[in-house]
């Protein structure tokens, strides 16, 4: 599973996920563009990666064109897209504002179609691999979570639908679903809960492989996908949660 003298752009890679996918990528011969709001560690991961720094809002049309634009003219070509950049906002249909419900989808969905339409023109008749990172919530639900389910539902839809659109010209499209994953915002997450330790137990309880996730495993996921091992895979979506959702959680 190797990218070498591939590009990849990737949204939301200041932490988290996206970060540890910039990184595998990088360790597999990608140049890497990282995309983030967070200006700052987006410009810190990319020196570290020796890749390229963009800063934007997936939401925003006008930062879609600009950060596919610069990929291709500073890094040459672009050939993976991973549409990492996600928000979970709560409530139920009654809880959630119209602005919220609005930028749920904003972020979730119409930035992985905002990213998705600017990149395939590039990718057009060469070949290349879009993942999107949508969620084991696309598959099972939890209460309180209506904008999020739907969104990463969507994307579930979007993947099956833009392999079947783009298969002709080259593009592979799948998508990622992973489950509970220990990055900073589950950090920050468990913080909030009234007994941490109590909490954590729960969440290792759902899961028959006795850990949940690391941004690793989502990241090796996402390299098998964009590599030529799965030159014949498009339109799928692998599930990546240590069984939790085979076990009805």
């Amino acid at each position: 599973m190797r990218l070498d003298n591939k590009v990849a752009l990737v949204t939301g890679a200041a932490a988290g996920i996206g970060r540890g996918i910039a990184e595998r990528f990088a360790e597999a011969g990608a140049r890497v563009a990282v995309f983030d709001m967070e200006g700052d560690g987006a410009r810190s991961l990319a020196r570290e990666l020796r890749g390229l720094a963009i800063e934007g809002d997936v939401s925003r049309d006008e930062d879609a064109r600009r950060a596919v634009a610069q990929t291709v003219a500073e890094l040459g070509a672009l050939d993976v897209l991973v549409n990492n950049a996600g928000i979970e906002l709560h409530g139920t249909v009654e809880d959630l504002t119209p602005d919220q419900w609005d930028r749920q989808l904003g972020v979730n969905l119409r930035g992985v179609y905002l990213f998705c339409r600017h990149a395939v023109p590039h990718m057009r008749g060469r070949g290349g691999a879009i993942v999107n990172i949508s969620s084991v919530h696309a598959f099972v639900s939890w209460a309180g979570s209506v904008a999020y389910d739907a969104s990463k539902a969507g994307l579930v839809g979007m993947t099956r639908c833009m392999a079947l659109d783009h298969g002709g010209q080259g593009i592979r499209v799948n998508a990622v679903c992973p489950g509970y994953i220990y990055t900073p915002l589950m950090e920050r997450w468990l913080a909030q809960q009234p007994d941490r330790e109590a909490t954590m137990r729960e969440v290792l309880g759902y899961h028959p492989m006795g850990r949940i996730g690391t941004p690793r495993d989502i990241a090796d996921a996402c390299l098998f996908l964009a590599s030529e091992a799965a030159s014949f895979i498009s339109g799928t979506c692998l599930v990546v949660d240590g069984a939790m959702s085979a076990a009805g959680h």
